[in-house]
């Protein structure tokens, strides 16, 4: 068997790893858990949790068998512990037919994967699009779920602490025999266990590697912390990059994004906060593969663009999301009043007015009917409002990082192609590629498409969707620089520079979360280019330029917010 570290080099080895790792918060579960009336049964939503997309983390036995990063002689706690995985803000969700391991919300097995190194059939375990777009509202020990509502988890913690464990399980021989009893078994082979060992090994150094370029090239500056994902730089990044193996394709992902609320989302005519992507299945099969779904983009002919992506399920997911008609699928939530407290009509009445004579012309969208094919019945759409970055003058990195982004597609080529194009050929390959493989008809093609072309654009503008739901969409602007919603109606310099995020407890009043410092939160700086807090303004002077209406006064600021939380 290979040699491992003794106990002292590995002491030394996870002191040098731990200056990067993170400090995680507490976990403390709530006594009480409810979940928003949101239209949804509870199958639907144990379904929506675990239904793989086809993404790869790691062999579920792996996962399973991994213990925390941390020095112990007689076994470290569980990696898949839910109490500890909860500490990157992963929600725990009990064992259940949908989940029979017990693993927190997002966490899907795949028994669809075949090893590649010996071909034999292997279950997986990735993230799906919950881990990211299912929130909890929390006051003092009682919660609430919010289905489709954005995530307090730090996904790129949770990476390097995997890592770690990794690197740790591979280097203690203790450690790694603990691993190979309960990926194994007891009884396995000296030959097995040194293949796992192997596999381990180059598992370690594709990671190594993608870490090496990262730090060379400087490409994640931004800190991201709870809450937050650069997905189109992250994703981008991972295929252009990665996939396609061409150095030159990796570029500076430094313009995080909140994760956005899931509900009306499906009737957008234009998704993503810059408005870049069209098609449903497009937008998801793009999703799936940068959270690492297998993809193959360079090879022999008959295996271009074959991929692990679960198009059949991702058409169910966003089925789910739509429902048939608007507002027939999943819904926004309500205020919840026995939690949170109730509404001030009164006040929520004159916030009404304010609201329709301030907002109603950028958020309330427009529904039209979109172009129907020949001989199908029309379709209604919601045709969001794009708002240039001249005039909300909110931090432009995410969306001019993607405007500006070029990528090659082919080994050698000297022109490259913009990342809207890139990513539009790409995705309607993989998506063309199963349509054949899987017989589907051009009809069932259409549906599945959900009507749309595969279409991608770049702007230098953001998205100003409909308010529904806000109250629990916190923080608040793309880039989540905004805790509260009164903190959106104050002048920018007023707002916080520095805040904390990564508490689940609501502060019903400004409605946000709570944001004053705590044990292993996030202290959000909004002096960095990235997450710069300006823009979107209330005060004198004229329009554009950041500013879109007048100075509120105190009392209009609270109407407002208290009309926000009746949407």
């Amino acid at each position: 068997m290979a040699r491992h570290l003794g106990i002292g080099a590995i002491a030394s080895l996870f002191l040098t790893l731990a200056v990067g790792c993170a400090n995680l918060p507490a976990y403390r579960p709530p006594t009480d858990l409810a979940f928003a009336e949101q239209n949804w049964t509870n199958d639907q939503r144990g379904w929506f949790y675990h239904a793989s997309q086809g993404t790869r983390l790691l062999p579920l036995t792996w996962f399973l068998a991994l213990e925390q990063p941390e020095l112990s002689l007689t076994g470290a706690p569980d990696f898949a512990a839910p109490d500890y995985l909860a500490r990157f803000g992963f929600l725990p969700d009990p064992a259940s037919a949908a989940n029979p391991h017990g693993l927190p919300v997002g966490f899907a097995p795949d028994d669809r994967f075949i090893n590649d190194e010996d071909g034999t059939p292997e279950t997986i375990v990735g993230l799906t699009c919950a881990a990211c777009h299912t929130g909890q509202i929390e006051r003092g020990g009682r919660a609430i779920r919010i289905d489709g509502g954005p995530a307090m988890t730090d996904t790129a913690a949770f990476q390097r602490q995997i890592g770690v464990a990794l690197l740790l399980t591979q280097q203690s021989e203790i450690r790694f025999d603990r691993f190979a009893a309960a990926v194994l078994g007891r009884d396995a082979t000296a030959a097995a266990r040194d293949r796992l060992l192997a596999r381990l090994g180059r598992a370690i150094a594709v990671g190594r590697d993608e870490l090496g370029i990262a730090q060379q090239d400087r490409l994640y500056p931004v800190a991201e912390g709870f809450g937050r994902l650069d997905a189109l730089g992250r994703g981008g990044n991972f295929v252009f990059g990665t996939v396609l193996n061409d150095r030159r394709n990796f570029a500076a992902a430094d313009g995080p994004v909140s994760f956005p609320a899931l509900w009306d989302a499906s009737w957008f005519d234009w998704v993503q906060y810059n408005g870049a992507i069209r098609q449903p299945m497009g937008r998801n099969v793009a999703e799936a593969m940068g959270v690492r779904a297998g993809t193959k983009l360079s090879g022999p002919p008959e295996q271009l663009y074959r991929s692990t992506v679960r198009i059949e399920i991702i058409h169910e997911m966003e089925r789910q999301l739509a429902g048939p008609a608007p507002r027939a699928g999943l819904r926004p939530p309500a205020w919840p009043e026995d939690l949170l407290g109730p509404i001030d009509r009164v006040a929520a009445a004159r916030g009404s007015a304010l609201y329709a004579s301030l907002c109603v012309g950028c958020h309330a969208g427009r529904w039209a009917t979109a172009a129907p094919v020949p001989g199908e019945a029309e379709r209604q759409e919601l045709r969001v409002t794009m708002v240039s970055l001249d005039r909300i003058g909110t931090d432009p990195n995410a969306a001019t990082n993607f405007f500006r982004r070029r990528a090659y597609l082919e080994p050698g080529a000297q022109t490259p192609v913009s990342a809207a194009e890139g990513l539009q050929r790409v995705t309607s390959d993989v998506i063309r590629t199963w349509y054949e493989q899987n017989g589907v008809s051009p009809e069932r093609q259409r549906e599945m498409d959900g009507f749309r072309a595969n279409e991608w654009r770049a702007l230098t503008a953001y998205r100003a969707r409909p308010l529904d739901g806000v109250w629990a969409t916190a923080p608040y602007l793309h880039n989540g620089s905004v805790p509260t919603l009164y903190q959106m109606l104050v002048p920018a310099e007023r707002r916080d520079a520095t805040f904390f995020v990564g508490s689940r407890q609501f502060d019903p009043r400004n409605v946000g979360f709570e944001t004053v410092p705590f044990e292993g939160g996030f202290r959000f700086d909004t002096t960095i280019r990235g997450n710069f807090n300006s823009g979107h303004e209330f005060r004198d002077g004229p329009r554009g330029n950041s500013v879109i209406g007048p100075a509120l006064a105190e009392e209009q600021r609270r109407d407002l917010v208290e009309f926000l939380k009746t949407l």
